[in-house]
């Protein structure tokens, strides 16, 4: 509809032309006819002096002797050739006698009669009208009065007084000639202008399409040509300018992702307009339920301090002067989180999320690794220590005490190669992950199997599997550490969420460069004051039931650095409803 419009509409430069010629033709006829009036009123006061000469002359003859019809007409045709009609009244405006009329046949009162009223109130009287006596007649009516009388002359409006009164043809001419040559003149400028419009619109189409500007471009000589040159520079710097925001605008989102902290920016309508995966791993951590939509933090309870902060501000159709910012801490599955809100002067607003937990894993790991691993070590050693002296320091032992003690001495040593099996993996992510080959890896099959090689595990608890996954889930990694990721983390449930519960494996969101897990059972959970120590190696919730079932106490170390190792963040908290549940990411 608008190409249809824009096809029918006319160019510019003639619309321009059209107007200025019509203006310069309606001021030339405007002229002319103002002229024509001039000159028209000029010449009748030429023939109204002529008039009035002749109306003297006949009031002389007047004043001499009687005046009669027949001496009235002997004296016009003495003085003049033309069919000059001559009328003298009263001064009351009855008629005393009229040229070309008998005197015997009464004439009515001429007193209305314009140049009469005229004569009498001012002394001098003239108009141009059709003649009442002779219908279908104009004349020029000039009347003067005199002592005693009035006396009128007339003549008729005839092809020699009009020519009189036409304006002088060589002016025409001339002026038409003029006005021809202007409207050259002036459509040449106007196509002038019309051609540097053109280019100047056909710039700002491409521009607006994004199309390739040609910047050597011929440009008129003329002001619109400097204008359009300008606007090309304008358009050059804003397009770099357009190109570098771009590029920090990369380094904005990059710079999101690596953040050490949970930042997203929504819009004033509430949108999200990007934010980070730690923003999603906190708000999650926080919620009492996973959510697959970040706008649904709007309905978390525990942020509604925040957001009653940015209803209160945002002011529609309001930009503020300055930037308003408003922050809060929140206590949630052992785990402090300082939330900053600050709203931007556009109505905009980011949301960024800080875990302040004060944590001291690292230098404590450091430590308490040394005495962990001595620790650990010195139980499955000290068992074997103890059986083999029994065994040596009673031969007469049976052979089937022996064989049971060498049996726990076997049992003891493969806990030992297990134990030295995980602080390996764990010293390899730590020091030298770059030898762990990274691959293709199908994490639905990595699931699979894991699930098969539990299974027995699985039934004999009589524990029942929810898995819900997308489709052709790949991504670049390492099969052996996320093998170990899910097995851990299944090995761990089987061992402490009891008989008849759950285990559910969830990947709840997925964008272009993460997927969201959520791995869960229903069993009793974990005290608070554990949560936060869950990764620590070495560290049990229940040291002798742990040691009863066999665990090294490093296997959520591992899935921990496992997850890091893919470029992942994971976090524990208890369910709502009862039950561990852990969330964490991989990148794709």
């Amino acid at each position: 509809m608008n190409t249809e419009k824009n096809k029918r509409r006319i160019p510019f430069h003639i619309e321009l032309f059209l107007s200025i010629a019509s203006l310069f033709i309606t001021f030339i006829l405007l002229f002319f006819f103002i002229q024509f009036n001039l000159d028209k009123e000029n010449r009748q006061d030429m023939l109204n002096s002529i008039l009035q000469d002749y109306n003297n002359l006949i009031y002389r003859e007047y004043s001499s002797s009687r005046m009669t019809g027949a001496r009235l007409d002997s004296i016009i045709a003495s003085i003049t050739d033309k069919n000059l009609r001559v009328t003298i009244t009263t001064l009351e405006g009855n008629v005393i006698t009229d040229s070309g009329h008998s005197d015997s046949i009464p004439l009515p009162n001429h007193k209305k009669r314009p140049e009469i009223e005229q004569a009498i109130y001012s002394g001098f009287g003239y108009s141009l009208r059709s003649s009442e006596t002779r219908p279908g007649e104009n004349y020029f009516y000039s009347a003067r009065r005199y002592d005693d009388v009035i006396i009128r002359s007339a003549l008729p409006f005839d092809l020699s007084t009009g020519s009189m009164l036409k304006t002088d043809s060589k002016f025409t001419y001339m002026l038409i000639i003029i006005s021809a040559l202007a409207i050259i003149i002036l459509y040449y400028f106007c196509n002038k202008l019309g051609k540097s419009i053109s280019i100047l619109r056909d710039f700002s189409n491409r521009a607006k399409q994004e199309k390739p500007i040609d910047v050597n471009m011929p440009l008129a000589r003329n002001d619109i040509g400097d204008i359009t040159h300008n606007i090309i520079r304008i358009y050059k710097n804003l397009h770099h300018t357009k190109e570098e925001l771009s590029i920090e605008k990369e380094k904005l989102i990059k710079h999101l992702q690596i953040s050490k902290e949970g930042l997203a920016v929504f819009s004033p309508e509430k949108k999200v307009i990007v934010a980070n995966n730690l923003f999603v791993q906190y708000a999650n951590l926080i919620s009492d339920e996973p959510f697959s939509s970040i706008d649904n933090i709007f309905e978390v309870a525990e942020f509604k301090q925040i957001f009653d902060f940015v209803q209160k501000n945002n002011y529609p159709n309001y930009s503020r002067q300055e930037i308003m910012s408003d922050s809060l801490i929140i206590s949630k599955n052992s785990k402090s989180f300082q939330i900053e809100c600050i709203l931007f002067q556009d109505n905009s607003f980011e949301i960024s999320i800080n875990n302040i937990t004060q944590q001291e894993e690292e230098s404590r790991l450091k430590r308490q690794l040394t005495q962990n691993i001595a620790h650990e070590l010195k139980t499955p050693v000290s068992s074997i220590q103890g059986y083999m002296e029994t065994i040596i320091e009673n031969p007469t032992l049976s052979e089937e005490k022996q064989k049971l003690f060498l049996e726990r001495c076997y049992a003891q040593t493969k806990r030992l190669t297990d134990l030295l099996h995980d602080i390996s993996i764990l010293n390899r992510i730590d020091e030298s992950n770059d030898l762990f080959e990274c691959e293709s890896i199908s994490i639905n099959k990595t699931i699979e199997e894991v699930i098969t090689d539990t299974s027995a595990s699985i039934e004999s608890k009589k524990m029942k599997l929810d898995i819900s996954l997308p489709d052709n889930m790949m991504l670049n990694g390492n099969h052996s550490l996320l093998y170990s990721i899910f097995r851990n983390l299944t090995d761990n449930a089987i061992a402490y969420a009891g008989e008849n519960t759950t285990i559910a494996i969830h990947c709840y969101l997925q964008d272009d460069n993460y997927y969201y897990f959520s791995f869960s059972d229903t069993g009793p959970g974990v005290s608070e004051k554990h949560l936060n120590r869950l990764f620590e190696r070495f560290y049990r919730v229940d040291k002798g039931r742990s040691r009863k079932l066999g665990g090294t106490g490093l296997g959520l170390a591992i899935v921990k650095n496992a997850v890091l190792f893919h470029k992942g963040e994971i976090l524990a908290k208890n369910q709502l409803n009862g039950g561990l549940e852990f969330l964490f990411t991989l990148k794709k």
